[in-house]
């Protein structure tokens, strides 16, 4: 069963329609491979509100991944059109692409792509040193992000000296230093046990509370039952597009849940190694 998502408060949060923050219709993707014509995507129509978290499902090869990289400004569709924060993208050139990515777009993929010799709050400076923020904005936005994620004593730390759960939370201190409108998050817990997974989903879970827009690619039901909304993808179409009731729409398991900043993990709390 589904658990039920509700605020701090324990009230259910508010259902008054938001605006859409991703249209997307019609979006078709072709590859070539020799002389095969691969169809990706396959006239993908959709909306994701603002404040709403979704995942999506889907066998290998169904078009999850493409839509993702189409969402994440990191492709281009072939035909169709995609509006980003009332922004038309599906034709900009490369250099105004990176710029809606570092300015709307936070990324959290399963391989945490943290620089290895680099400090934490190194690794989450990186999206603002492309960006030429000015080093003290980026120390003090850097050790607010981590913060924010549980880990404001760890901001020494290189990831070698961090656990997997750790690490992913750097990558999404990384991911929300910027500010972003949208996080997209790729297989976040594919690389995690089953323990690490829940603490992560949680953090995913209380920034979507806060306002956040989350959409997650995952092949895991248990972890896409955290979202309220889960597409289900196959052979390039949305075969399933379905919306739990928010009394009974995925979150934390019963029980006590740590705020954001929870208790140190090093220390064995809520948010643990």
């Amino acid at each position: 069963m589904a658990r039920g998502l509700r605020s701090e408060a324990g009230t259910v949060p508010s259902t008054t329609p938001a605006r859409a923050l991703i249209q997307a219709r019609d979006l078709t993707k072709t590859y070539a491979m020799g002389d095969q014509t691969v169809h990706a995507l396959r006239g993908v129509s959709l909306d994701i509100a603002e404040g709403e978290m979704v995942a999506i499902m889907g066998a290998s090869g169904s078009g999850k991944s493409t839509l993702m990289n189409i969402l994440g400004c990191l492709d281009q569709p072939s035909a169709g059109s995609y509006v980003l924060a009332g922004e038309p993208v599906q034709d900009m050139a490369s250099d105004a692409l990176a710029s809606i990515r570092n300015r709307r777009i936070g990324f959290v993929f399963q391989q945490f792509n943290l620089l290895p010799r680099t400090s934490a709050l190194e690794n989450v400076e990186l999206p603002m040193v492309y960006a030429g923020v000015p080093a003290a904005q980026r120390h003090q936005r850097a050790r607010a992000a981590l913060e924010r994620v549980g880990l404001g004593q760890r901001t020494g730390h290189t990831p070698a000296e961090l656990s997997g759960g750790q690490q992913q939370r750097v990558a999404i201190a990384r991911a929300l230093v910027n500010n972003p409108q949208l996080i997209l998050a790729d297989e976040p817990t594919g690389a995690l046990d089953s323990q690490t997974s829940e603490d992560i989903m949680q953090l995913l879970t209380e920034l979507n509370r806060q306002g956040m827009t989350v959409v997650l690619v995952t092949h895991e039901a248990d972890i896409a039952a955290w979202a309220r909304r889960t597409l289900v993808f196959k052979d390039g179409h949305i075969v399933e597009d379905t919306v739990r009731e928010e009394a009974s729409a995925a979150g934390p398991p019963q029980g006590a849940r740590a705020p954001l900043g929870g208790s140190d993990p090093q220390s064995g709390g809520a948010w643990g190694p």
